[in-house]
């Protein structure tokens, strides 16, 4: 194998097929890149198994071929090279050239025969998104996903596409986010995902060049999307996903509506004493024009007074501060709902209008 590329093109490609490089393999090969060269392309390919990502640039071949090279030591032999045009020759022993300028390296590599088969998947049923509503909806969702790997299912977020509609759920147990998109299409299709894996994803599709769209194209237990020259191929979860809709309330007791940077930028305050009990709580007090917002800790409390509208009864809540904060980070919004009926039980957080997201917060029992 011989070819001739320039250093920034090689490095930008390195850099998007390194997502899929994980150091927790015991796997040697898998902690290299695959490179094929043929037909004045340069395919390269990394994958930990559960996520596996191809992308092709243009080379200049003067020799087909194919081996597998360090991912780490590559790309920081790249990276590091001046911006010019790059040689890379395979030679005898499993070794390759690296020569740019007037610097030359000398790599040990493993054969390309090695290398597992990421694996195709039958791309004539597919769906295609746009890549900006598409990372905006893992955004709202993806940090709601458990990160307890006991937890099984719930590791991942489940994408539900429709012909009109595409929906995202996550939830661990203390929260859950769904956040919903109409669309236009004539497909439907199911997959969940580890929310590590969508959120790299995430990130290869955004650096994946200009073009506005993607597409994803499932089988029984891989997903693949597609975009511009680069392929995601990512193993999806097997199960039955949590029949979350039995846990959202029906009604409501008392309602809520508030800036939510208002809303976001008291708790921020309030959770600066947050400590009490190591669950960072803080407390809310809801009466007819006004939500006062608490915190207490053994270095001192704190008291925020938010304007509101309410509907209904007066109440009193505590809230771990994080689960409410990763909330209205990822709400666009500038005004939302909140929707209550006990102390005890979840409160609801909607758009003032229309169904685009709905977040579910446990509540904190607080004493008296």
């Amino acid at each position: 194998m011989k070819f001739t590329c320039p250093q920034q093109t090689l490095a930008k490609a390195l850099n998007v097929v390194s997502k899929a490089i994980t150091n927790r393999t015991t796997i040697p090969i898998l902690k290299g890149i695959l490179l094929e060269a043929e037909n004045g392309q340069l395919t390269l390919t990394a994958s930990d198994l559960e996520l596996s990502i191809e992308t092709k640039i243009d080379v200049q071949v003067a020799e087909a071929g194919s081996l597998v090279i360090s991912a780490k030591l590559f790309s920081d032999i790249i990276r590091k090279l001046p911006s010019g045009m790059v040689e890379i020759e395979e030679k005898e022993n499993n070794t390759a050239v690296v020569r740019c300028m007037n610097s030359e390296f000398t790599i040990v590599c493993q054969p390309a025969d090695e290398f597992p088969n990421t694996g195709d998947v039958d791309e004539t049923n597919s769906i295609r998104l746009e890549k900006e509503l598409f990372k905006d909806m893992v955004r709202r969702t993806s940090f709601a996903a458990s990160v307890d790997e006991s937890k099984g299912i719930i590791l991942g977020v489940l994408i539900d596409i429709s012909s009109d509609l595409v929906q995202m759920v996550a939830l661990d147990g203390y929260r859950l986010a769904i956040t919903r998109e109409h669309i236009q299409g004539d497909s439907a299709q199911k997959m969940i995902i580890a929310a590590r894996i969508l959120n790299e994803v995430n990130k290869v599709i955004m650096d994946s060049g200009d073009e506005p769209n993607m597409d994803i194209v499932l089988d029984q237990k891989k997903a693949m999307f597609l975009t511009g020259d680069t392929k995601i191929v990512v193993r999806m979860l097997e199960g039955q996903f949590i029949d979350f809709k039995n846990v959202i309330p029906k009604e409501h007791q008392t309602r809520v509506r508030v800036s939510r940077s208002e809303f976001l930028e008291s708790i921020e305050r309030a959770s600066l004493l947050a400590r009490d009990g190591r669950n960072n709580l803080i407390r809310m007090a809801i009466d007819e024009t006004s939500m006062t917002v608490t915190s207490r800790s053994e270095e001192g409390n704190v008291k925020e007074e938010i304007s509101i509208a309410r509907e209904g009864q007066n109440l009193e809540i505590g809230f771990n501060s994080k689960y409410l904060l990763d909330v209205m980070k990822v709400i666009d919004d500038d005004e939302i709902h909140m929707e209550f009926n006990s102390s005890v039980s979840p409160c609801m957080i909607k758009p003032v209008e229309g169904d685009a997201f709905e977040y579910l917060v446990l509540p904190v029992r607080i004493s008296n």
